[in-house]
C-alpha cells in the first residue's frame, strides 16, 4: 500500500502528460484542417473586380413578379449574309491577321483622335450579348485633361501600394520582365480614357432592384469586342484593371452605387518611339482541342 501510495503522484503526472499530448495533437490537427480549408490571403483582390455573376440581391429589394421585361417579345425573320467557303476562309484569315497585330501599348501619343471613331467603337461594344438582354454596361469616356490627371493620381497612388504591399513578390517579379510599374503616364497623354463599368443590378420604375444576370461575363465579352473594334480602327490601348481604385473613380465620375469598375482603357495612337515586349503567342495546337 505504501508503495502504491508513493507511486500515485507519478501515475497522475503521467496521465496528465498523456492528456496534454492528446489535446495538443488534436488541436494541431484541427488547426491544420482549418489552414487547409482557409482560402489563401489575396490582399490585392478588390470588391469591384470580384466576379459579380453570383451577386445576390436582398430578398426585400427584388420584385419577383416583374423584372421590367415585356411578357412577350416579337420575333422577326432573320436574314444572314452567307459567304462562299473560299470567302469565309479569306475573311477569317484577314481578321486573324488584323487582330494578331494587337499589342498592349503603354506609350501613347497625345495626338487627337476623331470623337466619331470612339462613338462607333463603343456602339460596336454595345452589340455584345448579355444575360436576358439586360445590357449591364456603362462606358465612361473621359477626354477632359483635368479629369484624366485626377484619374492618374488615384490610380498611381493605389498602384504604388499594390506593387509594394498587396500584390506580393511573385506577381511583382513576374511583371519585371515586362518592365511595368505604378507610373501610368499614358493616363495623361492618351486622348481618351474609356472606363468600363459593370452594372451589378438595375433599377425598375418602381424603385426595386432588377437582376442583371451574368453581368460580369456579359461586360467582359463587350470589352473583348471593344478591343477588336479599336484594333480595326487603328487605335491602341493597354488593358488596365485599376486595383482598389473603383470606389474613388466611381465618386470622381459620379457613377451610381450599382456600377462597379471593371476595366480602364487608355485609347490613342502609339508614340513614334513606342516599344512593346518581344512576346510570342501560343500556337493553335496549344489552345485548341478538337474532339
Amino acid at each position: 500500500m505504501a508503495i502504491f501510495s508513493s507511486l500515485t503522484p507519478v501515475f497522475i503526472a503521467i496521465i496528465c502528460v498523456l492528456i496534454a499530448v492528446i489535446l495538443k495533437k488534436t488541436k494541431g490537427e484541427k488547426e491544420k484542417c482549418e489552414t487547409k480549408s482557409k482560402p489563401l490571403s489575396r490582399p490585392w483582390v478588390d470588391e469591384d473586380l470580384k466576379d459579380g455573376t453570383d451577386h445576390h440581391l436582398e430578398e426585400e429589394d427584388v420584385d419577383e413578379e416583374w423584372q421590367g421585361f415585356d411578357e412577350d417579345v416579337a420575333h422577326v425573320p432573320f436574314f444572314a449574309e452567307r459567304y462562299s467557303e473560299a470567302e469565309m476562309i479569306k475573311r477569317s484569315q484577314m481578321f486573324y491577321e488584323l487582330l494578331n497585330k494587337r499589342r498592349s501599348v503603354r506609350f501613347l501619343s497625345d495626338e487627337p483622335v476623331p470623337r466619331e471613331v470612339i462613338d462607333n467603337v463603343i456602339r460596336t461594344a454595345g452589340t455584345s450579348p448579355s444575360g436576358a438582354h439586360t445590357e449591364p454596361w456603362t462606358f465612361v469616356v473621359v477626354q477632359d485633361p483635368y479629369l484624366k490627371h485626377k484619374i492618374r493620381e488615384i490610380v498611381e497612388e493605389e498602384e504604388e501600394i499594390n506593387y509594394k504591399k498587396r500584390m506580393g513578390d511573385r506577381w511583382v517579379n513576374d511583371l519585371k520582365r515586362l518592365r511595368t510599374n505604378w507610373i501610368k503616364e499614358y493616363l495623361d497623354t492618351a486622348p481618351y480614357l474609356i472606363l468600363i463599368f459593370k452594372q451589378v443590378y438595375g433599377r425598375l420604375p418602381n424603385g426595386k432592384k432588377k437582376t442583371h444576370y451574368y453581368n460580369e461575363i456579359s461586360v467582359s465579352i463587350a470589352c473583348g469586342i471593344l478591343l477588336a473594334a479599336l484594333q480595326n480602327a487603328g487605335l491602341y490601348t493597354v488593358t488596365s484593371t485599376p486595383l482598389n481604385c473603383g470606389p474613388q473613380l466611381r465618386v470622381l465620375l459620379q457613377r451610381p452605387a450599382n456600377e462597379k469598375l471593371l476595366l480602364l482603357l487608355p485609347v490613342g495612337y502609339p508614340k513614334k518611339d513606342a516599344t512593346v515586349p518581344a512576346l510570342t503567342r501560343k500556337p493553335l495546337e496549344d489552345i485548341m482541342v478538337v474532339m
